[in-house]
C-alpha cells in the first residue's frame, strides 16, 4: 500500500496536508479544504446509483472503485468518495462496505471496524446531548422541559432492535422518574447528517445548537443551542469533521468520510469530502446509497443545493439478480439464469433510468456481472438499452479491478463531456407533503400520499414552531419503489403512507418516514458477526 505522503502526492498535496491518523490513512484539516475549494477549479461530478437493490446488494461501491481505477489507468485523475461502514450493517445482513475482489478501499478491515473513530465521535456527541438533557431535568429542570415531549432519541452503532422503544430512569429516584424513549442507529443520527453536511467547524456549531431536542411547558421548542450544548458537542466532533483519505487495491486516491443511510438519511459521504475531491482531481466519484429514488434524489435535491454543485454525470449500477427477482424470481432462485424474468425485470430499471432523466443526470448503465449470467441474459440487457437510448456497458471490476471498468470509464467520459447538469425535482419552498408527493409521484410510480393520524399531528406541531423549511428526506424501504418491501418490479398507481415526520433542524430537513421502515435496524436470523473471528496471529477475518 501506499504510505500517507504518497496518497497525499496523488491529491496533488504536499505532504504536510495530510496528517497520518494510522497506517495508510490520513486526516485532511477542515482549513485545507475550504482553501482547495476556493481556489482550485473543480473536477467533474459522477454520482454512482442503482436500481432497486436485493437483500445481496447490487456493487455499487465495487462499481465506484473500480471505475476510478479506471479513469486512473485513462490518465485521468479521479478520486472516489465513500461512506464509513456502518458496525451494523458489518455485524447484520451485509458484512462489511469497502467493496470486494479486486476493486476494495484500503485497509478494508481497519475502514469496515470503527476506522478513525468518526462514528464513536458521532454517537458520543449525539449522547452528550442526551445526557444534558436528563442532567438538567435531574437538577430541578429550570427550562421547564416537558418530560413526556423530549423528542431526541439516544443513539448506538449496532443494529438492536430491543433498543427501538426504552424506559429511562426506573431507579426509584424521585428526581428521575422514568420515562419513555428510544434510540436510533448511529448511521440515522441528526449528528451524523449534520457532519455529512457541515462546511467548517462555525456551521457545525450552528447546526448542532439548532437540533430540536423537545418542548417546554409552555409548548416552546426547546433546541441543544438552550442547553449551550453545542460547543462541547463540536469538541468531540472535532477530528470526526476531518475528511479521511486511504486508497483503493489499485492504488487511487479514495476518500471515506461520514455515514449516513440512504434508507433513513441522505445517503453519501460529506460535502467536504466531495469538495476535496473535485478540487484535487479531474473527475470526483460519489457513490450514492440504494437506489435512484433514494440516494440519488437525496442527492440531487439535499446534497448539491447545500454544495452549490451539480452533477454532470451518473452511472446506473444494475445485476441480472436483480432483474430476476423484480421479474418474480425468488431469492434462492436468482442466483440462476432465467431470461424470462430478467425480461420482466427490466421495467424497474425502466423507472430508474426516467428518474435518472427527472433528475437531468446523463447516466450510463454498468451492469456488475457475476459468474452465472448468460449472454441471452446479458444481451436482453443491452439490447433494452439501446431502445431507451442508454449505453449498457458490463463491469468487471469485482475480478478484474480497474482494466474491469475501462469501458465504463471511457462512457462515462462522454457522457459527463455533455454539458448537462442534475436538477431538484422539489422546491425547498414547497411544503412537506407537496414534497413527497412529488417525490412519489414523479419518481416512485405512485398516484398520492396519506398520512396517518400521528403524521397529521407531527405536521401541525412542527408548522406551529416554524420548522418545515427546506427539503425533504424520505425514509422508506429501499427493496421497492414503493413503501411496501414486497412489492418488486415497477408497482404503479399505489398511494404511500407516510407513518409520522421529525424534524432534524440542524441538518436542515424534515424526514417523512412511510410505510415500517426503522431507524434502529435489527439483526437478521444468522448475523453476519457470527463468521467474523482474530486468529492467533491478531488477523481478522470473516469481513466480506
Amino acid at each position: 500500500m501506499r504510505t500517507v505522503p504518497e496518497i497525499a502526492a496523488a491529491l496533488g498535496l504536499p505532504a504536510e496536508a495530510v496528517h497520518p491518523a494510522g497506517a495508510a490513512v490520513g486526516k485532511v484539516p477542515v482549513a485545507v479544504v475550504r482553501e482547495l475549494a476556493a481556489t482550485h477549479r473543480r473536477g467533474r461530478l459522477v454520482l454512482v446509483t442503482g436500481m432497486t437493490p436485493t437483500r445481496h446488494g447490487e456493487g455499487k461501491t465495487v462499481t465506484a472503485i473500480g471505475l476510478v481505477d479506471a479513469l486512473v489507468a485513462r490518465g485521468r485523475t479521479a478520486v472516489v468518495g465513500l461512506r464509513q461502514p456502518s458496525l451494523g450493517p458489518v455485524f447484520g445482513v451485509k458484512g462489511g462496505a469497502t467493496g470486494g475482489g479486486r476493486a476494495t478501499v484500503e485497509p478494508s478491515t481497519h475502514i469496515n471496524l470503527g476506522f478513525t473513530g468518526d462514528i464513536h465521535a458521532v454517537a458520543a456527541a449525539h449522547n452528550l446531548l442526551a445526557s444534558l438533557v436528563d442532567n438538567h431535568l435531574y437538577h430541578g429542570n429550570a427550562l421547564d422541559i416537558e418530560r413526556s415531549r423530549v423528542v431526541l432519541p439516544r443513539t448506538l452503532d449496532i443494529e438492536d432492535r430491543a433498543l427501538r422503544h426504552v424506559v429511562t430512569g426506573t431507579g426509584n429516584d424521585p428526581r428521575m422518574p422514568a420515562r419513555e424513549g428510544s434510540f436510533v442507529i448511529a448511521a440515522a443520527s441528526e449528528v451524523m447528517a449534520i457532519l455529512a453536511l457541515a462546511k467548517d467547524y462555525s456551521d457545525l456549531k450552528d447546526r448542532l445548537g439548532r437540533i430540536l431536542v423537545g418542548f417546554r411547558g409552555n409548548g416552546e421548542p426547546l433546541h441543544a443551542s438552550t442547553l449551550r450544548a453545542e460547543g462541547a458537542m463540536a469538541a468531540v466532533l472535532r477530528d470526526a469533521l476531518e475528511p479521511n483519505v486511504v486508497q483503493t487495491a489499485g492504488g487511487s486516491p479514495a476518500i471515506v468520510h461520514a455515514g449516513p443511510f440512504a434508507n433513513i438519511a441522505h445517503g453519501t459521504c460529506s460535502r467536504l469530502a466531495i469538495e476535496l475531491a473535485l478540487a484535487t482531481a479531474e473527475y470526483g466519484v460519489v457513490e450514492a446509497g440504494f437506489s435512484t429514488e433514494l440516494g440519488a434524489e437525496k442527492f440531487v435535491d439535499i446534497v448539491t443545493p447545500v454544495l452549490g454543485i451539480d452533477v454532470d454525470a451518473a452511472v446506473l449500477v444494475v445485476t441480472l439478480r436483480a432483474l430476476r427477482v423484480h421479474g418474480g424470481a425468488s431469492d434462492d432462485a436468482s442466483a440462476t439464469a432465467n431470461v424470462a424474468a430478467t425480461q420482466r425485470g427490466l421495467a424497474n430499471l425502466e423507472q430508474h433510468l426516467a428518474n435518472m432523466d427527472a433528475l437531468g443526470i446523463p447516466a450510463v448503465v454498468a451492469l456488475n456481472r457475476f459468474p452465472g449470467d448468460s449472454a441471452e441474459e446479458i444481451e436482453a440487457v443491452t439490447e433494452f438499452g439501446r431502445a431507451h437510448g442508454t449505453a449498457v456497458v458490463e463491469s468487471r471490476a469485482f475480478e478484474q479491478g480497474g482494466s474491469g471498468c475501462l469501458q465504463l470509464a471511457e462512457a462515462v467520459e462522454g457522457i459527463a463531456a455533455l454539458g448537462r447538469h442534475s436538477r431538484p425535482i422539489v422546491a425547498p419552498d414547497a411544503s412537506p407533503v407537496d414534497q413527497v408527493r412529488t417525490i412519489v409521484t414523479r419518481l416512485y410510480g405512485g398516484s398520492g400520499v396519506s398520512l396517518l393520524a400521528e403524521a397529521e399531528r407531527d405536521l401541525d406541531e412542527l408548522r406551529r414552531i416554524g420548522e418545515t423549511a427546506g427539503p425533504v428526506c424520505v425514509a422508506k424501504t429501499q427493496l421497492s419503489l414503493s413503501d411496501d418491501p414486497h412489492r418488486i418490479g415497477r408497482p404503479e398507481g399505489f398511494v404511500v403512507e407516510v407513518h409520522r415526520f421529525t424534524r432534524s433542524a440542524g441538518a436542515g430537513f424534515t424526514v417523512a418516514h412511510l410505510g415500517s421502515i426503522e431507524t434502529m435496524p435489527g439483526l437478521p436470523t444468522q448475523p453476519a458477526s457470527e463468521r467474523i473471528d482474530v486468529l492467533p496471529d491478531g488477523r481478522i477475518v470473516g469481513l466480506i
